[in-house]
């Protein structure tokens, strides 16, 4: 999915959470959202998402201008906060049957797929187990196996390495998201960790006080930087630095 913003806007009070930001993003890629605590990541994935409504602007879905109520766009990507909201009484099992219905999303082979994901991230054992008492990093581990089973065109995650995961669930998780874009479809998550950003992502976007203040792949990053590792970091302390 062909995600375009045209000077997307979002103010909470006085506070203007994403200034007129404009940004394109191509289908068949991981992107990494970045920025500062407050700069407005988990504002714009909520806008993406249809839980947020901007004040101005445009979100454009393969050229078809977003609104909340269009339910048929909607049905095409898939959110995960960092908190996910579920019934607590539900089994892992039983929420990801519900979800994979309301999207209607029962293809060839979809037992398959959700026994190798439940393997994979170790949920195999709390699959009759109700949501409510799963940790935390278990409930994301169930909610990630959800939204990999829907496999929507549009992948949106807000922190998930601060979600509690495990390292399997974290590994779990790069695998998927690179996977899934190697088919086209288009993975954002904001995280704070560098490093992996810079490991696992094609293309970065940083947003600076709601505005774009980067957005490059990450080779083109690096090879502007002599090839080293490192390059976001550097990236970071640049614009700290502009920015007193």
């Amino acid at each position: 999915m062909r995600i375009g913003l045209e000077r997307l806007s979002k103010s909470y009070g006085r506070l203007k959470a994403l200034d007129e930001l404009t940004l394109d993003l191509e289908p068949g890629q991981v992107v990494a959202l970045l920025g500062a605590n407050g700069a407005g990541k988990t504002t714009l994935l909520r806008c993406l998402a249809g839980i947020a409504a901007p004040d101005g602007g445009m979100i454009l879905y393969d050229g078809q201008v977003f609104r909340r109520e269009r339910l048929d766009l909607r049905r095409r990507f898939g959110f995960l906060p960092d908190f996910p909201a579920v019934y607590p009484e539900m089994t892992v099992l039983r929420h990801l049957g519900m979800v994979l219905r309301l999207y209607g999303t029962e293809p060839a082979g979809i037992e398959e797929r959700v026994l190798r994901l439940l393997r994979d991230l170790d949920l195999l054992p709390l699959a009759e187990m109700p949501l409510g008492t799963l940790s935390r990093g278990q409930l994301y581990k169930a909610a990630l196996a959800t939204l990999a089973a829907v496999d929507p065109e549009l992948w949106l995650f807000d922190e998930p390495f601060a979600s509690g995961m495990d390292p399997n669930g974290i590994t779990v998780f790069k695998d998927l998201a690179r996977d899934a874009a190697s088919r086209g479809r288009t993975v954002v998550y904001s995280t704070q960790l560098l490093d992996i950003a810079e490991r696992l992502s094609d293309r970065v976007v940083i947003i600076d006080r709601g505005r774009l203040a980067a957005f490059d792949s990450v080779d083109a990053l690096r090879a502007k930087a002599g090839g080293k590792d490192g390059v976001l970091e550097a990236l970071f302390r640049r614009l700290r630095e502009e920015n007193r």
